[in-house]
């Protein structure tokens, strides 16, 4: 992939974009080997490859500039903006969405925050499309609700130069921190859920739920989890920190019991909605903290499936998994690390399968699938 604004030294966001892709994946693999080299795994799997270009879903745009001109992406080492409307990993659809973004701001007077004056309104653009359908969500980050009348005010000639919006809302974050999102969602449409499918799974984005950025990829990532447990012959599984339903959606059949776990309610309102869509009667869903629930009484269940944040599980959730000792454990982690980490802590269980999926091309970052055995 050749990027302009990386050779000119502006984004080094891709930090791996000097080596070829293949090398990347040979990296990464390694490191992933090194990482496990203290666990016997019965089978290595082969990578799963990304797109080089154009995979992402989504973009978190820093806005800065003036009110009149407007510039959506990132702010440089020595202090000044990046344009990033052109850059090569997001869709060609997005161009359009930010070509339109510029002059309404100036319409709507959405004056961009000055980071070092502490002044301005607007502090980032976040767009996320989705690749069933198209459509997209957008929503606009604000110091305060001080200028969110006159976004209203001007939101309906947005809406008619682009239909394909069919999410848009207000997050607050009064907050002088480079901290993406507040903790209040304004809704400025209708609907508030973006349709996304993957495979033959329905599933629901809303505005503060967390959703994978390479949805071809992370189809792969769930079909494979789906293979992996259609081949164990379970009753019945957790799912632990679920998000949206995808890998426990994914997995369950009709005459499975799933439960899954995930603290944000919109996420969990996400997964639930999908689950009688598809008419699954045994599948509930909850909004709790995964280890309190997971350390709770219940049945154990024939198989764990976590996909923690990049802090893993720790080792509170590790020791109560040792201890309920379910049969599997199928563990999917964004950081490779903390997942050897914990894999050392369950020493009760072997290495069955492991799989690198590039979730992140052009970094050192990738998305890992361990099924673990009980011995």
């Amino acid at each position: 992939m050749h990027c302009a604004l990386y050779d000119a030294d502006r984004c080094r966001s891709c930090q791996w974009l000097d080596t070829p892709y293949p090398h990347q994946l040979d990296r990464k693999q390694e490191n992933l080997r090194q990482l496990l080299n203290e666990q016997p795994v019965r089978q290595w799997l082969p990578p799963v490859i990304s797109a080089q270009q154009a995979f992402r879903n989504k973009a978190k745009m820093v806005v800065s500039g003036s009110v009149e001109r407007p510039i959506f992406g990132i702010v440089h080492r020595d202090g000044t903006p990046v344009d990033l409307c052109e850059c090569p990993l997001y869709p060609s659809t997005f161009a359009e969405v930010f070509s339109r973004l510029k002059p309404f701001i100036a319409q709507a007077g959405l004056t961009p925050y000055n980071v070092a004056r502490r002044r301005g309104e607007l502090k980032f653009i976040l767009l996320t499309q989705s690749m069933h359908s198209g459509e997209m969500m957008l929503r606009f980050v604000l110091r305060s609700k001080e200028k969110l009348a006159q976004l209203v005010r001007a939101l309906p000639g947005l809406r008619e130069q682009l239909p394909q919006l069919s999410v848009i809302s207000a997050n607050i974050q009064p907050v002088h921190m480079a901290i993406l999102e507040g903790e209040e969602e304004i809704p400025l449409s209708e609907n508030q859920t973006l349709a996304e499918q993957l495979n033959d799974v329905p599933l629901w984005i809303r505005p503060q739920s967390f959703f994978q950025t390479n949805p071809a990829v992370a189809s792969s990532l769930y079909a494979t989890a789906r293979q992996w447990v259609s081949e164990l012959n379970i009753s019945s599984m957790w799912d632990l920190f679920c998000g949206v339903g995808g890998f426990g959606l994914h997995c369950a059949t009709p005459e499975m019991a799933l439960t899954g776990i995930e603290i944000s309610a919109e996420a969990i309102a996400c997964a639930t909605r999908s689950a009688e869509l598809m008419g699954m009667k045994k599948v509930s869903f909850a909004a709790l903290d995964s280890t309190a629930f997971a350390t709770g009484e219940g049945e154990v269940p024939d198989l764990v499936l976590v996909n923690p944040p990049r802090r893993g599980i720790g080792v509170g959730l590790c020791d109560y998994l040792s201890q309920m000792a379910p049969a599997f454990i199928l563990y999917s982690s964004c950081n490779a690390q903390t997942m050897a980490s914990d894999i050392a802590r369950l020493n009760a269980y072997a290495v069955e399968k492991v799989q690198l999926f590039d979730m992140f091309p052009h970094t050192a970052h990738s998305e890992v699938l361990v099924l673990l055995r009980r011995l």
